[in-house]
């Protein structure tokens, strides 16, 4: 099978991840040069994408594409960037030319409801975001209580008072922009309709259960109504796992079984933990679960599974900062009976997937620490990286994917990846390398990039050596790990690069 991608942006997760669970299933995955692609909030050259898909789609079986990169050169370009409506359509239209030039091709396509950030941004928002950020939340709450309530006089005072907080032109510039790329999804579904693509995932970024990206999702799922589509089309919390969840899918296509689904069975910590609310989704996390199964094609069961989803989750709230023993580590949930659970099914040699969403970026380093003497390298699937639903999203597409594949090197590569990334690094050095450079901005390293690069291959290498040492080297003696080096895909420390092989030795 030869599948195409065209990423939202650059970052490891969004581009490196899918190209790996490809290896891992044994399909072929191409993306344009970096060069064609954004860096941060530089948008992509959609001329030259464009040129590309019309260069490849004829021999390919299926194509994976971001609407914000094929439309407006990124995820986070497309928050920023003012492109015409008009524009940004034209640059749709080769979706219809690529159908045209290959009928058989299965286009598969993804676009994010535009957020409205929790941090105060200038980088990944608009730079006016910084100053203004805050009273825009309120403007983006209140527009949504006063749409979904119509609570009277008292909701539209206070969304009045916010509104005249906010400089009429910037309020003017922001809400253009969202309008934009909601008009953009809206005709992404006509083609859905029509046939040119084969599924539509639109989901939601940093989403709360108020504001203005719920609004934008009722506005979407009402047309979805309307047009009979929800046997095709999506929507739910995430982002940046998307194409993980897309390739998955494109994987399990087949053509003798319309709706093929992949039966799994999810365990978690605390039977309260499905009513657990998360830091950046709208909706309790059994419901989250239960939507990433659905994008990935697959389906919940309690016996029977083709792999079990093991998902570390708190029993009230998911928490910020490691321990939290009020919302995380309650009574309510016992850890220990949970990694002894893992354990017991990793040495009994079944399919089992991790899923940490205890705290956001990160493993939960009391789980880890339990599961020390567990044998890893069994894993079929594991994740912990940034939210609930990007976690979720590439854990069971990882599973998916390693089912269908039998390529113990690449496995071993992927694994290793996700735990030296979302373990080591996210739970553990980030920290210590902020607080060796006394706490910098969270948004933007300016100078001390360099330094906080040559921080993190200090720390991190020597650790990550010992995790292939203990848990990796003695299951395959006929590998060998290639560590080439360590550095920071954007200016910030969340998204670290680790270009790391899985070699035959």
């Amino acid at each position: 099978m030869n599948i195409l991608l065209l990423p939202c942006d650059t970052r490891p997760p969004t581009l490196e991840l899918p190209h790996q669970l490809a290896r891992v299933a044994g399909v072929t995955l191409l993306s344009p040069p970096l060069e064609h692609l954004n860096q941060l909030n530089q948008p992509g050259n959609t001329q030259k994408i464009r040129e590309w898909l019309l260069e490849h789609a004829p021999k390919a079986d299926a194509l994976i594409v971001s609407l914000e990169m094929l439309c407006l050169g990124g995820l986070i370009p497309a928050r920023r960037v003012s492109d015409s409506l008009e524009d940004a359509l034209s640059r749709l239209e080769v979706l219809k030319e690529l159908k045209a030039l290959n009928p058989k091709l299965h286009i598969l396509a993804h676009g994010v409801i535009v957020r409205v950030g929790s941090d105060d941004d200038p980088l990944e928002e608009k730079p006016y975001f910084g100053e203004w950020g805050a009273r825009l939340r309120v403007v983006s709450e209140w527009t949504d209580r006063v749409d979904r309530e119509r609570d009277g006089a008292g909701g539209q005072t206070k969304l009045k008072q916010a509104i005249n907080a906010v400089p009429a032109d910037i309020l003017e510039n922001w809400l253009g922009t969202r309008e934009r790329n909601h008009r953009l999804h809206h005709a992404t579904l006509e083609l859905l309709k029509n046939g040119v693509l084969e599924r539509l995932h639109l989901t939601l970024d940093d989403t709360t259960p108020y504001g203005l990206a719920a609004l934008d999702r009722r506005r979407l799922e009402a047309r979805i109504d309307a047009l009979r589509l929800w046997n095709r089309a999506e929507i739910y919390p995430g982002a940046d796992e998307v194409s993980a969840c897309l390739l998955a899918r494109a994987i399990l296509r087949d053509e003798r079984v319309q709706d093929r689904r992949v039966p799994v069975k999810v365990v978690y910590p605390s039977s309260l933990s499905q009513a657990a609310t998360t830091l950046y989704e709208d909706r309790p996390l059994g419901e989250l679960v239960s939507a990433h199964l659905r994008a990935c094609g697959c389906e919940e069961v309690s016996s029977g599974q083709a792999f079990t989803l093991f998902v570390n989750a708190p029993a009230t709230r998911q928490g910020q900062t490691q321990p939290d023993f009020e919302t995380v580590d309650t009574s309510a949930r016992f850890l220990p009976g949970f990694a002894g659970q893992i354990s017991e099914s990793l040495e009994r040699g079944e399919n089992t997937a991790l899923a940490d969403v205890a705290y956001p970026n990160g493993a939960e380093v009391r789980l880890m620490k339990l599961l020390e003497n567990a044998p890893l390298h069994t894993l079929l699937a594991y994740a912990a990286w940034n939210t609930a639903g990007n976690t979720l999203g590439s854990a069971i597409a990882t599973a998916v994917c390693g089912l269908e594949g039998r390529n113990a090197r690449a496995r071993a590569e992927a694994l290793f990846s996700r735990l030296t990334d979302d373990w080591i690094y996210q739970s553990e050095v980030r920290l210590q390398v902020w607080n060796a450079l006394e706490r910098p901005s969270i948004f933007d390293l300016g100078d001390l990039l360099a330094r906080a690069e040559s921080e993190i291959e200090l720390r991190i290498k020597p650790i990550a050596l010992e995790l292939w040492t203990k848990h990796f080297a003695p299951y395959y003696p006929n590998l060998k790990l290639e560590w080439n080096g360590s550095s920071l895909a954007w200016p910030r420390l969340f998204t670290g690069v680790f270009p790391l092989e899985v070699k035959d030795d």
